[in-house]
């Protein structure tokens, strides 16, 4: 669409003086902007027509270019490329923004436990019940709900959840582990933090779970999606992150977890 800085709106109705007919709906009064309409084959939300929108802008710009017009007022709008442009900026988000989330839980948690090794393997475990959930939610997305596909912004908004929720459970535990330590050898010390820290972090977990499924209710198809994968990640984190995966490294990393500090005696 050729858009200079002040283009009237196109009339439903042809104005006095302005272009007949049908040509109405395509052209400014003011002959200074034209509207092309392109209906895509494929879906219009599938992968191969968003894919389609950037070439489609070149295109239309250098076509521009070439009639001796503004190629930076041609405009490519409409559903499929919004929908374009969101996906564009998700996978933006995907690659900066959700590293340096986890850098700086991985800061947090170095300084709280005064050690930089127990912060690596916490975020790897982050990272696993992350990509876990999302695995499963998209399975269960695709065969049992039918969906067409996984929203453009449920990646995201799951992976910030689930690491507010993940960190506050590791805090919880490490804490508690570090304090036991003192008093027991690790192992124990282990279990004992453990059978501690379980009864609240798996009740928060559950009621979690069950706040957040309450977005499935909603006729909204990426709230739907959204509330199943956070509820199933929470219940994840809980029962096999929290409640065997972390303590199994605890007790596999041994004095090491607390390095470069010292044991805690």
């Amino acid at each position: 669409m050729l858009k200079p800085p002040r283009a009237p709106p196109f009339p439903p109705s042809p104005p006095p003086g302005g272009p007949p007919g049908a040509a109405a709906r395509f052209v400014s009064a003011d002959g200074g902007t034209a509207r092309l309409e392109v209906v895509l084959t494929d879906n219009p939300f599938s992968d191969a027509s968003l894919d389609v929108v950037p070439e489609l802008r070149e295109l239309a710009r250098a076509a521009a270019a070439s009639a001796g017009l503004d190629p930076g007022a041609v405009l490519v709008g409409g559903d499929t490329a919004a929908e374009a442009d969101t996906r564009t900026a998700g996978n933006r988000d995907s690659r900066v923004v959700l590293p340096l989330i986890l850098l700086a839980i991985g800061v947090v948690l170095a300084l709280l436990l005064r050690s930089l090794v127990a912060p690596l393997y916490l975020m790897a475990t982050i990272a696993f019940t992350y990509f876990a959930t999302l695995g499963l939610a998209v399975i269960v997305f695709l065969l049992v709900f039918d969906h067409a596909g996984i929203g453009p912004g449920v990646p995201f908004f799951l992976f910030v959840f689930l690491n507010a929720l993940s960190v506050d459970y590791n805090i919880y535990l490490m804490s508690r582990i570090r304090e036991e330590v003192r008093r027991a050898p690790l192992k124990e010390a282990t279990g004992y933090a453990l059978a501690r820290t379980g009864p609240v972090i798996t009740s928060a977990g559950l009621i979690l779970a069950g706040t957040f499924s309450a977005l499935m209710t909603l006729p909204l198809e990426d709230l739907v999606q959204l509330g199943f994968a956070v509820g199933i990640g929470v219940l994840i984190d809980t029962f096999i992150t929290r409640t065997l995966i972390v303590p199994a490294l605890v007790a596999i990393f041994g004095r090491w977890n607390w390095w470069p500090s010292r044991t805690p005696a």
